[in-house]
């Protein structure tokens, strides 16, 4: 008989297949992407081996993975020669690009120990990341317009639970760090389909009802933070899922507890405070603040990591732009976990946050069918890098500015400060 770990991490597949990629008949799948340096952790193999079964039984034509392993980074960065860093090995790049203009699925899982790096040179760790960052965009792009459906999950993975669960015996924190993500990720509800499909119809109903209010900008105030974020005209709010080109809706992450749209990247102004720590490129920043003027970032402390977080504002002209702002309750299910986890996909769905670099074209009108140019000259940011970090907590209040200059409350004390008369849209999960 099955145990309840195995119960649950065959229930998780299901969700990942048929939820975060919505896998149809005839499509092939990769699993791995060296964006975000997220090739397949050799942690995952017990969980990527049901998502291949799940997927042939759904009609997949093809299951592939690109591995990796975190470890491999560290040797890097300590004995490959300097002058190398800069190198990259762009057959992976292709073999991604490929994948997605084919049409395929693609699943990311993401997942890092936080404290692997801590001891290395920032500097190295720093040219290793921006490489990645600018030979992977070509990935980055074809994502954030939805070419074909996509997924981004996660895993526990060496040092990682550690870092979650200090708290607990060492033998029991990897099982801690799953459960936690079992229950983040609806998987240990009686029927996990049916709570994805109830929780994803009313992410569209939030971002049906900001989307009519086409606010000029967003006002987010709390201890150490007052910043005003300008939205461009015709901004398109998002959340929950989204449609690739073949008309396939999937939802990109999972988990998601977040409505987000695009700022204007020359209309924020202010001081922003992060309430969690970044967890990126194997490296923490901790405590730390930004100052805009013009929709640039100006100036930046932080009291861990301030040479990292450098080195990303420094990526190209758009990594000191901000590409996302979304909106997120303070009672979503990772935020009343009372954990922070060190990972940014997780963490992004328990706070409000923003993103600096590229924005995702498809939550500004006819952005995707834009030219680079157009899409600048309408608001939207161009850059290598997307690095969300969070702002919102239960002390931080946002407000929507009308284009008169009247603020109405979007939320209060971390939680949303509006109803609306709910239109239900249900959102099919399965094959087309």
């Amino acid at each position: 008989m099955a145990s309840e770990f195995e119960r649950n991490l065959e229930k998780y597949a299901d969700v990942v297949v048929r939820v975060g990629l919505n896998l149809q008949p005839g499509q092939q799948l990769l699993i791995g992407s060296p964006r975000l340096d997220a090739l397949t952790p050799l942690e995952a193999a017990p969980l990527v081996r049901l998502i291949a079964t799940k997927a042939y039984q759904l009609g997949a034509r093809l299951v592939d993975v690109l591995w990796g392993d975190d470890q491999l980074r560290r040797i890097r960065l300590q004995h490959a020669p300097t002058d190398s860093l800069h190198e990259f090995p762009m057959w992976q790049v292709t073999a991604v690009t490929d994948a997605i203009k084919r049409g395929d699925a693609l699943l990311v899982i993401y997942a890092h120990n936080p404290d692997l790096l801590n001891d290395v040179d920032f500097e190295l760790l720093g040219i290793v990341e921006q490489t990645r960052a600018k030979n992977t965009s070509p990935i980055f792009g074809l994502l954030t317009r939805n070419v074909t459906n996509w997924s981004l999950i996660s895993v526990p993975v060496s040092g990682w639970s550690a870092k979650v669960f200090p708290d607990v015996a060492p033998e029991a924190q990897d099982a801690r760090l799953w459960d936690a993500i079992f229950e983040i990720c609806r998987v240990k509800q009686a029927d996990p389909i049916a709570a994805w499909r109830s929780h994803v119809g009313q992410l569209v109903n939030r971002s049906d009802y900001l989307n009519a209010k086409q606010y000029a900008a967003l006002r987010f105030t709390g201890p150490g933070t007052d910043l005003t974020v300008g939205l461009p005209s015709r901004h398109v709010w998002r959340g929950g899922h989204r449609t690739s080109e073949a008309g396939i809706s999937f939802t990109a992450n999972i988990p998601t507890e977040e409505v987000f749209t695009m700022p204007h990247r020359d209309e924020t102004e202010g001081v922003v405070t992060a309430t969690k720590p970044l967890s990126f490129g194997g490296g923490l920043v901790e405590n730390f603040s930004l100052t805009f003027a013009g929709g640039r970032v100006v100036k930046a402390t932080a009291e861990r990591g301030a040479e990292n977080l450098r080195k990303v504002l420094e990526t190209d002209e758009g990594g000191s732009h901000l590409g996302e702002v979304a909106l997120v309750p303070h009672s979503s299910p990772i935020s009343r976990s009372g954990r922070v986890f060190y990972n940014t996909l997780i963490d992004e769905n328990a706070a409000s946050h923003i993103a600096l670099g590229n924005a995702h074209r498809p939550t500004l009108e006819a952005g995707e069918s834009m030219s680079d140019e157009e899409f600048v000259a309408a608001g939207g940011n161009l850059s290598a890098i997307h690095l969300d970090f969070m702002i919102g907590s239960d002390e931080v209040d946002v407000d929507g500015v009308r284009t008169d200059g009247a603020a109405e409350p979007i939320m209060r004390k971390g939680e949303w400060g509006f109803s609306y008369n709910s239109s239900f849209q249900a959102i099919r999960l399965g094959p087309a």
